[in-house]
């Protein structure tokens, strides 16, 4: 397995380079971090994640291309899943899950629709070392770190091509705009999510963003530098097939719909730039005693 992940990475450094060749160019990088501890202040369940994305094409003029391919976005994600107590999670929680996915995507515009496009190559497991990191973390802060019998009970390793589409409208209202959307989620976790995100002000608009998978806020990746505030709510539901991360055979029923509420700000100066966010989880599976508010946040500060 630890074969077959390096073969991904050095598959996608490969496509960057073909990508180079064929006259593209980088025009666009956007990341988002997120953590229950910038949310709730706890450390359970949806512990952690980042979503990191690279975006390459002839140039970019402020509106999506009419063909796929014309722009390419080489994605990275990790997460870490955990039970509610690192040292006693109490009995049914969720087990310990390391997440690590690489992707190619696409973006184009067909009748007025945002269409996204792509996979990921997901790995699960001790594979992804993210366990040992986050013992490292908890060491470094010096805080408990999970129990050995949690670490050794997590989700074993595991290979999921992923395949995510989402189909969404920008419907112009005032000073902003309401986006409905559709998304379809087929590999590690199936599920299909219809939803719809509000966005207020000026930052965002001819830009390109891009969805987290964990809370479903929207980060930038293709900047306009313009000065200003924008206020963004957005709310999804997803009715949910199955679960890798929660399987069947050691018990664990997956709630079949999950709900998120988001809210965030966007503030972009001269050169730097900041997003704060909050998002409500419900829960994911059978006897989860309720919900968790995560939070998320980028700043790109140049020096």
């Amino acid at each position: 397995m630890i074969r077959l992940f390096v073969m991904a990475i050095a598959a996608v450094l490969s496509c960057t380079q073909l990508v180079s060749a064929q006259g593209r160019e980088a025009i666009g990088y956007g990341r988002l971090i997120n953590n229950d501890l910038l949310g709730d202040l706890g450390d359970r369940w949806q512990s952690g994640s980042v979503s990191s994305s690279r975006l390459y094409g002839a140039g970019w003029d402020g509106e999506l291309p009419d063909r796929p391919f014309d722009i390419l976005e080489f994605r990275l994600g990790g997460q870490v899943i955990t039970p509610q107590d690192l040292r006693n999670p109490p009995d049914g929680d969720r087990p310990f899950a390391g997440v690590l996915s690489l992707g190619l995507h696409t973006h184009f515009e067909r009748g007025g629709n945002e269409i996204t496009l792509g996979g990921d190559l997901v790995f699960t497991g001790p594979q992804t070392r993210l366990s040992d990191l986050h013992t490292g973390i908890h060491d470094m802060l010096g805080q408990p770190p999970a129990r050995p019998s949690v670490l050794e009970d997590q989700i074993k390793d595991g290979f999921y091509p992923t395949f995510v589409g989402e189909v969404g409208r920008q419907i112009g209202i005032g000073q902003g705009a309401l986006r409905p959307f559709t998304e379809l989620r087929w590999g590690v976790e199936t599920m299909a999510r219809i939803g719809v995100d509000y966005t207020l002000g000026s930052v965002g608009q001819g830009e390109l963003l891009v969805r987290d998978p964990v809370t479903g806020q929207r980060y930038r990746a293709i900047y306009e530098q313009a000065p200003g505030f924008s206020y963004v709510l957005g709310g999804d539901v997803a009715f949910v097939e199955n679960s890798a991360l929660l399987p069947e055979d050691r018990g664990y029923k997956v709630e079949q719909m999950r709900s998120r509420v988001r809210a965030g700000l966007h503030w972009q100066g001269e050169q730097n730039s900041t997003f704060y966010g909050l998002t409500y989880l419900s829960e994911e599976f059978d006897g989860q005693p309720g919900g968790q508010v995560v939070g998320s946040i980028r700043l790109k500060i140049s020096f």
